[in-house]
């Protein structure tokens, strides 16, 4: 692995080899304990400001951070083979064998995609038939704002995440098993969607509150900049498409997180069990998104530079933990603002160790209630329904002759 640079910047020490395998090992077995935190000014602006920055960040501050080296230099530094053309990248290498499957290619992304596959549900298997008694007689006029407006935020963002799915990533990867989940992902978002339409219509009797909350990006300030945020990257035609799927591994790892805590407190609570059990399989699939594309990145032979990498992981932290800490305070719900800064920091660098890059933070996870539900969705074996289903056959046909018997252990 080797860095390039194309004018005075110094040569920066390469990070180590990232095997997919081993990035994913990082994400799940994630000990983080060190309470030393660095300091924002210590953070470097390197992407080109001609994209524009949403950081919440002062002007003030951001002139003491500022590096006097020309940042558009860090777009030009890459680490791996950097000098392939990214039309040369074999994902993104147009092929005639992108149009048949077999034999595979790749053995990773197209297990990626059999998981994807096996984790199947649609928004008629929830129950909402108790969550309109907590409503309307168990939670306060705070808790119902917080909780709605971030429903509002998930029924927009997962048109977002399609967006950019149908105009970007799916023209522009050739590989025939990464298309396989895309196109399977294009169909979840949906279900998605679909899933935080329903629940708003379900929630929300007045109808102009609803039209407000659907029309959000449009309509709620902190919603629109973290949409604003995601599009960007969208319409962005200078960034490369290593940055983009840094940005959206963002946007799924970490725009996602603060949110999804917020709604498994109320499950800690005993509250709104129908939205709770839609969390739990939204979570895990959006876990899956944010692993697939961590994925892709330690496939490409071409990276961003580290830094470049570490300031659009910061900006997505600084605008999550605003959002959630000052325009939606999550003290709403009864939740403490500092440990939610703090678990959002705690899975930036959970996303940061499975691109392969170091962590910013060094904090641990705050919130027990996270790790004991690990988006893993152990739950016991006598209730109706469980989240951490799979399909019966579909996961295990891809794995040897497919003779695979398995039962669930819990019983």
């Amino acid at each position: 692995m080797s860095l390039a640079g194309t004018s005075t910047p110094p040569r920066l020490p390469s990070p180590a080899p990232t095997p997919s395998k081993k990035a994913a090992a990082a994400m799940s077995a994630m000990a983080l304990a060190t309470p030393t935190k660095p300091s924002k000014k210590a953070l470097v602006s390197l992407i080109d400001d001609e994209r524009g920055s949403h950081s919440p960040a002062s002007s003030s501050e951001a002139d003491e951070t500022k590096v006097d080296i020309d940042v558009s230099v860090y777009r030009e530094q890459w680490v791996g083979e950097v000098d392939l053309p990214e039309k040369m990248e074999p994902l993104l290498m147009e092929t005639k064998r992108r149009f048949v499957l077999f034999p595979i290619q790749y053995h990773e992304i197209w297990q990626m995609y059999k998981k994807a596959e096996a984790s199947f549900w649609t928004v008629e298997e929830i129950d909402l038939s108790k969550d309109l008694h907590d409503w309307n007689n168990r939670m306060n006029d705070n808790e119902r704002h917080f909780i709605s407006h971030v429903l509002a935020f998930f029924a927009a963002s997962d048109g977002i995440v399609n967006e950019n799915l149908v105009e970007r990533f799916s023209n522009e990867v050739q590989a025939a098993e990464a298309r396989c989940f895309y196109g399977f992902q294009i169909m979840m978002e949906n279900i998605h969607s679909e899933t935080y339409s329903l629940l708003i219509d379900t929630y929300i009797k007045d109808p102009k509150q609803r039209g407000y909350l659907f029309d959000a990006i449009e309509t709620i300030p902190c919603i629109k900049k973290k949409a604003d945020w995601a599009l960007r990257w969208i319409s962005d035609e200078r960034s490369a498409f290593a940055e983009r799927l840094v940005a959206f591994a963002a946007v799924e790892g970490i725009f996602f997180s603060g949110s999804f805590a917020s709604i498994f407190w109320l499950k800690k609570r005993g509250l709104m069990p129908g939205l709770t059990f839609s969390n739990e399989l939204i979570s895990r699939d959006e876990g899956m998104h944010t692993d697939f594309a961590c994925l892709l990145f330690n496939h490409l032979k071409r990276r961003p530079h580290p830094d470049v990498i570490r300031k659009i992981i910061v900006e997505a932290v600084e605008i999550e933990q605003e959002f959630l800490t000052v325009a939606l305070p999550c003290a709403l719900i009864g939740m403490n603002a500092d440990l939610m800064c703090q678990y959002i920091e705690f899975v930036a660098d959970r996303l940061l160790a499975a691109l392969g890059d170091p962590k910013v933070y060094n904090v641990a996870n705050p919130f027990d209630f996270m790790d004991m539900i690990s988006l893993q969705g152990k739950t016991n074996f006598f209730e109706k329904r469980v989240s951490d289903y799979a399909k019966a056959g579909v996961s295990s046909t891809s794995q040897g002759d497919g003779k695979v018997f398995s039962v669930n252990e819990d019983f």
